[in-house]
């Protein structure tokens, strides 16, 4: 059987982005045993997932690091592995076919590694849309079938939560050290007091360190449900699946809400460029503005109306 190792680290949008290449890897080798190297913190809900026989954890050591690095390849080359698709692409990721070489592996190599045997060719690779890019790559490597990932796996119990028939998902928080990619919690709670004045309950959700963000929102808006730090990954995909819409910033549970179909709204400021990261599914619209302080409510609500969403509120 052969044997073919994915690596995909990076946070959940970087992962999310990444299902229709595993799909699309899985269903070129079917036979193959097909294991995924990721971080620890995505080892458990990727081991739900129906593209992989194991689930494999790097840590990440420093580059510097030499018996890490040496440890881990070392790991991988005893596995045995005749091809290697490296969507991470970083130079870290890259070194680790060097590294496997030392020990005696010669996979075959999709990536942006030296030396690789199947290279992604294309110098403008780095002005591509993260999927646009990672499709390039495979059918660089032989890859020219992508069916749509089947995302029924992620069933989180939505249940639980006792929401009403129409609720709406806000999601106010991103990654904590880049704060521009957030619009402004008043400004949430604006747009939710319309929405629950328009009959859609407004559901919050977001990480622990996010709670002051759903409390300046309830402040505005006491109709709304603060959901903050008790979803799982799982759970978001269950209640994406049932809400109206979401509305959010440019952070990994937007990636999630929109592949699973769910019409969206993603605000973007001049911290990140759409282009090349913005989430993809059945129904997205993007907002940008250079900086999302200066956004007002009144144009996200406009926004908000004109997403194909069953009943979507009037502005």
């Amino acid at each position: 059987m052969t044997a073919i190792l994915v690596i995909k680290h990076g946070a959940l949008g970087d992962l999310v982005q990444a299902f229709g290449p595993f799909a699309a890897i899985r269903a070129h080798h079917p036979a193959a045993r097909i294991d995924l190297l990721t971080t620890p913190l995505f080892a458990t809900l990727m081991r739900g997932a129906p593209w992989f026989d194991r689930v494999l954890t790097d840590d990440r050591p420093p580059w510097w690091h030499l018996p890490a690095q040496a440890a881990l390849a070392r790991r991988l080359a005893a596995a045995g592995y005749g091809r290697v698709y490296d969507l991470q692409t970083s130079a870290r990721s890259s070194r680790l076919l060097a590294w496997m070489r030392l020990f005696g592996a010669r996979p075959e190599w999709s990536g942006i590694a030296r030396g690789a045997s199947h290279p992604h060719a294309n110098p403008g690779r780095d002005a591509m849309h993260t999927q646009d890019r990672q499709r390039e790559q495979l059918a660089m490597a032989g890859i020219t079938a992508f069916p749509p990932p089947d995302l029924n796996w992620l069933q989180g119990d939505a249940a639980r939560f006792d929401l009403p028939a129409r609720f709406a998902l806000l999601i106010p928080g991103a990654a904590p050290h880049r704060p521009a990619k957030r619009w402004p919690a008043a400004h949430y709670g604006a747009l939710a007091a319309h929405l629950a004045a328009a009959g859609l309950t407004p559901v919050v959700l977001g990480t622990p360190a996010e709670a002051p963000l759903a409390a300046t929102i309830r402040e505005q808006c006491p109709a709304a449900r603060d959901l903050i730090g008790q979803t799982a990954i799982a759970d978001i995909a269950a209640l994406a699946r049932r809400a109206v819409l979401a509305v959010g910033n440019d952070t990994g549970p937007m990636h999630l809400i929109a592949a699973v179909g769910t019409p969206s709204l993603v605000l973007f400021s001049a911290d990140s460029d759409p282009a090349l990261c913005a989430p993809r599914g059945r129904e997205v619209r993007i907002l940008r503005v250079p900086d999302l302080r200066d956004l007002p409510p009144a144009q996200v609500i406009a926004a908000v109306a004109a997403l194909d969403a069953p009943a979507a509120p009037p502005a």
